[in-house]
Order: structure tokens, then C-alpha cells, then sequence
């Protein structure tokens, strides 16, 4: 554990709680607030499969969607109800010591943490901006997780790093919830079939609008797989989500994700410009990890003004004074520099 423990209760908390109605959202890094049309039609034209059970066919035809994506079998995928179930289901593997890389997503560590598996914190270094050591990690350790790239701090760990990790014996969790963000994916895993124990989780939330809906899936071996969704119920996943993960992993869809990943690079780079010193790491994701003084009172401030922001006190590691924003359109995000500018210098 670390000196900065946010304790039990503050790894719940995520960036919803903190955006509510009538506020300009930063806090949610979700990339749109609804489904492209053409997502959306497709969805409602599933609507109409809603008074059958999902169909063995429909799932075979999202995991053949998702292995045509990242080149590899229908039965090394699993489709999941949103990144979250996948985290979920960890405890299914039995664990004898999980490492959990921090500063990042803290369900891992809760849903882990409260299956009774002993969690060790493996902390990142500021003075490193945040890059992965692998000889931090627990050589005993037989789960590993960590995110790339990592939420909040928007650090993107190179492929050879992450992959060092992975040994036999030992399950490598790869969380890359905001891979399709950054354009060709040039540190996803989610193609290596060849690494031992390797997991790689993906959601299809950020890029396509679909918080709501819950859709994503795992990449592994089949043998693993079968771990994971042993103790699973009947039909785990509904016929919205199967067509949903079948119509994203599309060809033409993972097209316009790299469209979309390469304007938020560009709105990103806008963004840390005008942010200036407040940036704690050069973000690879369209999020940024910012440290301003007498965080609390920032926060508050520009809720006052009509802001949420997310705080970063409830992720291992950081502080009070850190908060996590998400990158919008810049005439969006003007809304967030100006207030913020005002809120410090009114201190």
C-alpha cells in the first residue's frame, strides 16, 4: 500500500459521480454523449430481436467481428457486458497474488480486493512520468494488471514493455479501454496470441457513446476464457450488446475510429498548449492528468462555475491536487481553460 491511500470506499468513486446534468462535462472521458447514426439504427433495428433469447448465432458472429478485427479465432474471444464485467471475473482465475499497476482504474483492485485476493500496488513514479518498470512488478506475483493506456495519468507504456511482463505461470491483464483513441494502436497487445497468459480488455464505451449500453469483450487463449465465464450465468450478454460489438469491430467502423482517434490527437495537442505547466505527463490519450494548487477548492470553484472535472485523490497515487480532464472540440474545451483561468487566479 501506499503512504496515499484513498482506502476502500474512494476506489469506487468514478468520474460520473462527479459530472452531474446542467454542468459542462470534463470529468466523464467518454468520447461523444450518444451512438453515431448509423450505430444507433442499427441498434434500433435489433430492437426488433428483443422477444428471442440472444442467439448462440449472434454471439458467434460478434467474436468472429472482434477476431477478423485484431487477426485472431472466434474462440479466443469473450464478449463482455462493458470493460467492468471483465474485471469482474478476474477473481475466477484464483489468484494467489494479484499486482495491480497504479496510478490507474481502480475496479480491478475492488472487485479483487473484495473476493479476498491479496493485492500488492505496484506505484509508478511521477519522477518517470508514470512509465512502466517491470522489475517493480512482484516477481510472485500471478496476476497482473495494468492499463495502456493508463487512466488517468494518459501514459502509453510501448508494447515490448508490457509485454516483458507476461511469463508462464502467470496471467497478464492488459486493460486497453482507450486503445482504439490513439491512432493505429501502436502499443495494443490485443493481436498477440503467441504471449503466455496474456489478456487483453477492450470496450467499446469511449470511442462510440455506448456508457449506457455496456459492451466489450476479452482476447485470450480459450482455456483462460473458459475460466473466466465458468461461473457466468445463462445468456450473459444481450442481443443490443452482441450486435453492437459486431457492428463496431466492422471494417469501415475501425476505419472511422482511427479518423476520430487522429482529431482528438489534434484537439489533445491543442489542449496541453493551452493547459501549459498544469500538465503533470505529455498525454497519448484524449484525457490529460493535471496538478493545480489547492485542488479541492479548484474543483469546487469550477463546479460553482458550471465544470465538473474528475478528481484524482481516489487513484493510488495521486493527490488532492491532481485532477483528470477530458479533451473536447476546442470550442468545448475553451469552456473548461477559461473557467479554470479565472478559478486560479481568483486564489
Amino acid at each position: 500500500m501506499t503512504s496515499q491511500d484513498p482506502g476502500r470506499a474512494l476506489l469506487r468513486h468514478h468520474g460520473d459521480v462527479d459530472a452531474a446534468p446542467g454542468l459542462a462535462d470534463f470529468a466523464v472521458n467518454v468520447r461523444a454523449p450518444a451512438p453515431p447514426r448509423w450505430l444507433r439504427d442499427r441498434l434500433v433495428t435489433a430492437l426488433d430481436t428483443l422477444g428471442s433469447y440472444p442467439s448462440a448465432a449472434a454471439d458467434l458472429r460478434a467474436r468472429e467481428a472482434v477476431a477478423a478485427r485484431h487477426g485472431r479465432s472466434p474462440d479466443e474471444v469473450l464478449v463482455l457486458n462493458g470493460a467492468s464485467e471483465g474485471f469482474a471475473l478476474l477473481p475466477d482465475l484464483r489468484p494467489r497474488l494479484a499486482a495491480v499497476v497504479h496510478p490507474s482504474f481502480t475496479e480491478p483492485e475492488v472487485a479483487l480486493g473484495d473476493a479476498g485476493v491479496p493485492v500488492a500496488r505496484v506505484a509508478l513514479r511521477p519522477g518517470d512520468g508514470y512509465r512502466l518498470r517491470p522489475e517493480l512488478v512482484p516477481d510472485e506475483a500471478d496476476l497482473v494488471v495494468l492499463g495502456n493506456p493508463t487512466n488517468p495519468t494518459s501514459v502509453l507504456h510501448p508494447a515490448e514493455v508490457v509485454a516483458a511482463l507476461a511469463r508462464p505461470g502467470r496471467v497478464l491483464v492488459v486493460d486497453e479501454a482507450f486503445a482504439d483513441a490513439i491512432p493505429g494502436e501502436p502499443a495494443s497487445l490485443a493481436g498477440r496470441g503467441d504471449l503466455d497468459g496474456l489478456l487483453v480488455l477492450r470496450s467499446l464505451t469511449k470511442t462510440w457513446g455506448l456508457a449506457g449500453l455496456r459492451a466489450g469483450y476479452f482476447l485470450g487463449a480459450p482455456e483462460l476464457l473458459a475460466r473466466l465465464s465458468s461461473t457466468r450465468p445463462r445468456w450473459p450478454v444481450g442481443s443490443l450488446v452482441l450486435e453492437a460489438v459486431t457492428a463496431c469491430c466492422a471494417p469501415e467502423a475501425v476505419a472511422e475510429a482511427d479518423e476520430l482517434a487522429w482529431e482528438a490527437r489534434e484537439h489533445t495537442s491543442l489542449a496541453v498548449a493551452r493547459l501549459g505547466d498544469l500538465v503533470v505527463v505529455p498525454p497519448a490519450a484524449p484525457f490529460v492528468l493535471l496538478r493545480v494548487p489547492d485542488g479541492p477548492r479548484v474543483r469546487q470553484a469550477l463546479r460553482d462555475k458550471g465544470v465538473a472535472v474528475r478528481r484524482g485523490d481516489t487513484f493510488p497515487g495521486l493527490t488532492p491536487d491532481h485532477i483528470r480532464v477530458a479533451v473536447r472540440a476546442p470550442e468545448q474545451f475553451a469552456v473548461l481553460v477559461d473557467a479554470l483561468r479565472v478559478v486560479l487566479e481568483d486564489a
